[in-house]
């Protein structure tokens, strides 16, 4: 089984290390993330794309060339399943999954309490498993599934 691990710099791929640490064993894994951030240890491979900032006049090129080269890596590496905590690099990359009819999880920001993300707002139409850390985003994910990142509730 191989896994596409997918986030933006910062908290977001903060956050995936988080889930990256739920070991599945067997699995192989590989990173795709902004080459703003220069990971210093992984135990996986790990792919660089441009940063996207969705307020910036070029976004548009910038997502196209995204497509292009998520195309290239994903079809050299052929995931099973794809896991992404946002930003906006992982659309482009999580609608090639789901185009190649893989599984799609997408983890919601830890952060986002009371609004979703727009790249949440956007997985959350194709995702097979959408997770939220807080029970008030079940209104705005109502198929969304709620863990507990404290581990207190049953």
């Amino acid at each position: 089984m191989k896994i596409c691990l997918v986030a933006s710099s910062g908290g977001h791929l903060k956050e995936l290390g988080f889930v990256k640490s739920l070991e599945i064993d067997g699995a192989e894994y590989f990173l795709i993330t902004e080459k703003v951030e220069k990971i210093t240890k992984t135990y996986c491979k790990v792919y660089y794309v441009e940063q996207i900032n969705r307020k910036e006049k070029d976004v548009w090129l910038k997502l196209f060339r995204l497509f292009r080269k998520g195309y290239q890596i994903l079809r050299d590496e052929e995931p099973d399943y794809y896991i992404s905590t946002g930003a906006m690099i992982s659309i482009p990359i999580l609608i090639w999954g789901k185009l190649k009819k893989k599984r799609i999880i997408y983890v919601e920001s830890f952060a986002r309490v009371e609004s979703g993300s727009l790249s949440g707002r956007i997985a959350y139409r194709f995702a097979d498993l959408f997770i939220v850390y807080w029970k008030s985003l079940l209104k705005i994910y109502p198929k969304a599934v709620y863990i507990d990142p404290f581990g207190e509730e049953e």
